[in-house]
């Protein structure tokens, strides 16, 4: 019995990470049907209410006041960097570069957690984190090939976007490393989404974005898009009370594969060779990261 429940919830984790891998090309999506920002906000504020009827109303006196200002205000500034990023780049293919740039946070977590607390660790970890950045230059230069000058002038085309991206890589590298210390086995998601929402609605009506108009096809990719990504962080907090953790940590780090395989269908979109190969060094650094520490217990 024990088995089958193991499985079950290692099978919940795995659709929340098929899920989450369709969430640049949703947001991308929504940007272009409404604005960037108020797509946004609308798809955190139906995640939001999804997760509420899902998980419960939470109750802030449950949560640890550290926790909720450090690790909430992380986690807002992380979703709305990722976004904006996505729904404020000038194309579809850019949108996918911001996507990418964004898979460098598993790389970058490995990183950090090295930087706070020292240790001796396999002298791999290093070209595995470099190999993830090469491939995101990868991406970011086409078929021309590296070089500065080429990554320059793509990121000079729409420096906030990319600005916004690695931030948010960076941002959400941070909160693996500190919410693991200070939450105290806590999981304020809906409180977390909710601010989220509420801190884009101000943006937007602070902004010059226009009225949201509402059609029968774009209400329903809003409410799709918000139930996903709300049903995708609903199934893995179920997931990581009893599923296989070690098969759905090494599953996540192929997120930037499955994200350009959906993108590349949902937006009709035909991704270079270029783009893929950075996509695929991408996620060969993620994994080499995530091996060559776990195997020799350097991080704990």
């Amino acid at each position: 019995m024990s088995f089958v429940i193991k499985n079950k919830y290692t099978f919940y984790g795995v659709i929340a990470i098929l899920l989450w891998s369709t969430v640049a090309a949703l947001i991308r999506d929504l940007s272009e049907l409404f604005s960037p920002i108020a797509g946004a906000a609308m798809m955190y504020s139906v995640s939001a209410l999804f997760l509420m009827s899902v998980m419960g109303i939470p109750k802030i006196n449950n949560y640890p006041k550290q926790y909720l200002a450090i690790g909430g205000g992380l986690f807002v500034t992380y979703e709305i960097c990722l976004a904006l990023s996505l729904g404020m780049a000038n194309s579809r293919q850019q949108a996918m570069e911001m996507a990418i740039i964004n898979y460098l946070w598993p790389a970058l977590t490995i990183l950090l957690s090295i930087l706070i607390r020292p240790k001796k660790v396999n002298i791999l970890v290093y070209p595995s984190i470099m190999l993830a950045f090469i491939g995101v230059a990868w991406c970011i230069s086409g078929d021309q090939g590296i070089s500065i000058n080429i990554l320059l002038s793509n990121i000079s085309d729409n420096p906030i976007t990319y600005f916004m991206a690695f931030s948010a890589a960076f941002i959400w590298a941070i909160y693996c490393v500190v919410t693991q210390k200070i939450s105290q086995g806590k999981n304020a998601i809906v409180l977390f989404f909710s601010a989220t929402a509420i801190t884009l609605w101000v943006q937007y009506f602070f902004s010059n974005e226009p009225s949201v108009n509402f059609t029968v096809s774009s209400t329903v990719t809003l409410l799709l898009s918000g139930i996903v990504i709300g049903t995708g962080y609903a199934l893995w907090n179920q997931a990581v009370i009893g599923g296989n953790i070690i098969l759905l940590g090494t599953l996540s780090y192929f997120t930037p594969v499955f994200s350009a395989i959906f993108a590349s269908v949902y937006l009709s979109m035909s991704l270079t060779g270029a783009f893929w190969e950075g996509v695929a060094m991408v996620t060969l650094g993620s994994l080499m990261c995530y091996f060559v520490t776990r195997t020799k217990n350097n991080i704990n």
